[in-house]
């Protein structure tokens, strides 16, 4: 089948801007097509420097570049008061519990999201094409509002926001990933029918959750995502492909599952199973033309 007739899939990776190694996974994934999308960190020092590079890319390579709300491990770019602790945003579990409590300064998260918005558009020159959540933030109860409000105030024709959900009966059928995804498809509920109400677009279909661990092959994993991926709406495969620098190791735990998936996604075989599964790795505006 030849590309062109293939059916298009957001194939996203995550964590653009979190290290060198990460973000020259990324490119080189873009260049070879098998990306269509990355989320940039750029509350860190990598997205500025990086992103010169990212941006002469996608003028070549067509691809989305979004932002990746991070809430979560990292030092914020405001003094998040009340929300964190010795200049480092909190855990998930500790924010997940704030959200659930109502506990959340919700100012604070406006604040904090507000100048990642300004520092993305400071560098990229334009809004993100979309925005997401380190560890899928953006939809816990109390954040998911703050976002929404802000992507439909702040631009006149919004950002793709991601949705983190997928059908139960395709999530059980893939197996692989089901613990994590039935969790995060709690949280998830009501997300697209209120982005819908603002006029915000998003994704009709979440995939690519694994629990990191080599005990299956990271192409099992990704075949999965794909594999009914041509007649199951709007599509995104999100992931987290990089290589391990020390850079990486200091800011981030999530290292070696990183280059597992870089050599697949980079490898001939991950050529021949999109073929074989009729998917392209597609922008954001294909899946509303398609």
């Amino acid at each position: 089948m030849a590309e062109s007739t293939r059916s298009p899939v957001v194939i996203c990776a995550d964590d653009f801007g979190l290290s060198s190694g990460v973000s020259a996974g990324i490119i080189e994934l873009i260049t070879l097509r098998r990306l269509s999308a990355t989320s940039a960190m750029t509350g860190l020092p990598g997205w500025r420097r990086d992103s010169g590079e990212l941006s002469r890319l996608v003028r070549q390579h067509s691809a989305d570049v979004g932002l990746h709300l991070t809430l979560t491990g990292q030092r914020p770019l405001t003094s998040a008061q009340g929300l964190a602790a010795n200049e480092r945003l909190p855990s998930i579990a500790t924010l997940t519990r704030a959200a659930l409590t109502r506990s959340l300064p919700l100012e604070a998260v406006r604040a904090e999201l507000r100048a990642q918005l300004d520092a993305f558009e400071d560098v990229w020159g334009a809004p993100p094409d979309y925005l997401d959540g380190h560890q899928h933030c953006h939809i816990l109860p109390g954040i998911r509002r703050v976002v929404m409000e802000e992507l439909a105030n702040r631009y006149d024709g919004s950002p793709w926001l991601r949705s983190c959900s997928e059908t139960l009966h395709r999530a059980a059928r893939r197996r692989i990933g089901f613990p994590k995804a039935v969790m995060v498809g709690a949280f998830n509920t009501g997300l697209r029918a209120q982005a819908a109400q603002r006029g915000i677009a998003t994704n009709d279909s979440f995939r690519g959750f694994y629990d990191f661990s080599d005990r299956v092959p990271y192409a099992q994993v990704f075949r999965g995502s794909i594999a009914d991926a041509a007649d199951s709406g709007r599509v995104l495969v999100h992931c987290h492909p990089g290589r391990v620098d020390a850079e990486l190791v200091a800011l981030d735990p999530l290292t070696t599952p990183r280059e597992r998936e870089l050599a697949y996604l980079a490898s001939s075989e991950c050529g021949d199973d999109l073929a074989r599964a009729g998917v392209r790795a597609a922008r954001f505006v294909e899946l509303t033309e398609a």
